[in-house]
């Protein structure tokens, strides 16, 4: 993939943006535990930001993918992890089964007023029970005339506590396993839906997550996003989104990181000299750096194989577990070289520590990632 200047102006614009509309604001919002997702959102939007290769009849840019990455590199240039995560969860989450699997009216309805930052969205999977396993999810939604009645619960929901809708997947029929399941767009305003309680998190902390609880939750069988029966193969392509928009965060998120820890190296003295001249720190950094760029590179050919159409599972895989294994380890360097400050809640390198790693559970835990590599490359025996 090569940047355009068009490409170049896209970054600058989105560059500037952050650091006018988030970064002022991160430390007051990462001490609320939130932040306001209603107010930024339109900010978000009016550039195009929350529905890049969305179909412009709907508010979309019609953008091709080459403009996700060029977001997602930025996203992860924002000096928190929660901000950056609930623009994705609207971006690449929480709408892209309804954009390419759901009705006119439902998009009419809910995914425009999303594109457009009138509303904010959340993608509602995860249960008490069901993590990875997708398969073990228990909330059902029973049909009943033109309604289905929905009884669950969803956990770990990012955005939980100021969605306007969720993308929730429920069990639809008694079939086992995989089969039987539906996404089903669920207002929360309607009675039944409430936010159980909102949790506290080891990082992440400027984004609010809840679990949600649903009683005898009613809505209309025309929500059904799609086929009904098929939800589970629509979250698989979800997750493939939401896999590559944390590849490319976690791009830009590594860079600022090497860069900032960079910068302090050659200010900080000890012994008489720059900590950057100790030969060990120059050699970790430089693989460091030398490891990212390959990170780069391979989220480059990701997004060409994007564009040209092809399956992208093998790469969005890849580069997920890959990206968040090395994001670690630059977090783990980064509070390490800057000492004591370092680990102290008001530098940035703890911020970091913290919200990076996330990144090795949600979307598909590494463990996962390496279970779909074994399959695909025949290394599983079933």
């Amino acid at each position: 993939m090569i940047e355009t200047d068009e490409h170049q102006l896209f970054r600058k614009t989105l560059r500037d943006l952050f650091a006018r509309e988030i970064e002022p604001h991160v430390d007051e919002w990462e001490a609320a535990r939130t932040f306001p997702a209603h107010d930024l959102f339109p900010k978000l939007a009016a550039v195009g930001l929350l529905g890049l290769e969305y179909d412009e009849a709907y508010g979309g840019m019609g953008a091709d993918h080459s403009y996700t990455l060029i977001a997602g590199e930025e996203m992860g240039r924002i000096s928190c992890g929660g901000v950056p995560m609930a623009m994705a969860v609207q971006m690449s989450m929480a709408t892209p089964a309804l954009a390419r699997y759901g009705s006119e009216e439902l998009k009419e309805q809910y995914l425009a007023p999303a594109i457009r930052g009138e509303v904010v969205t959340s993608i509602a999977v995860t249960e008490p029970d069901a993590g990875s396993d997708v398969a073990g999810i228990r909330t059902r939604a029973v049909r009943d005339g033109d309604e289905w009645v929905i009884n669950g619960a969803k956990l770990y929901i990012t955005n939980g506590t100021q969605a306007d809708w969720l993308c929730l997947l429920a069990r639809t029929s008694d079939d086992p396993g995989y089969h039987g399941m539906s996404l089903i767009v669920v207002p929360t305003a309607v009675p039944g839906v409430v936010v159980s309680r909102k949790l506290e998190k080891l990082g992440m902390w400027s984004s609010d997550t809840a679990e949600l609880s649903f009683t005898d939750v009613r809505v209309p069988v025309s929500n059904t996003i799609g086929e009904v029966g098929r939800g589970f193969q629509q979250q698989m392509a979800q997750f493939q989104a939401e896999r590559l928009i944390t590849f490319y965060k976690q791009v830009g998120s590594i860079e600022l990181a090497l860069e900032r820890t960079t910068a302090y190296l050659r200010e900080r003295k000890a012994f008489g000299a720059p900590l950057l001249a100790n030969q060990h720190l120059q050699f970790v950094l430089a693989e460091l750096s030398a490891r990212h760029d390959v990170l780069k590179h391979y989220a480059r050919t990701t997004a060409d194989a994007v564009l040209r159409g092809e399956d992208a599972t093998r790469y969005a895989t890849i580069g997920k577990l890959l990206g968040s294994r090395l994001q670690r380890e630059v977090a783990d360097c980064a509070v390490q070289f800057h000492g004591g400050m370092g680990y102290m809640d008001e530098n940035w390198t703890s911020r970091y520590f913290r919200d990076t790693r996330l990144d090795s559970i949600g979307a598909g835990a590494d463990e996962v990632m390496l279970r779909i590599l074994a399959r695909m490359d025949g290394y599983s025996v079933e």
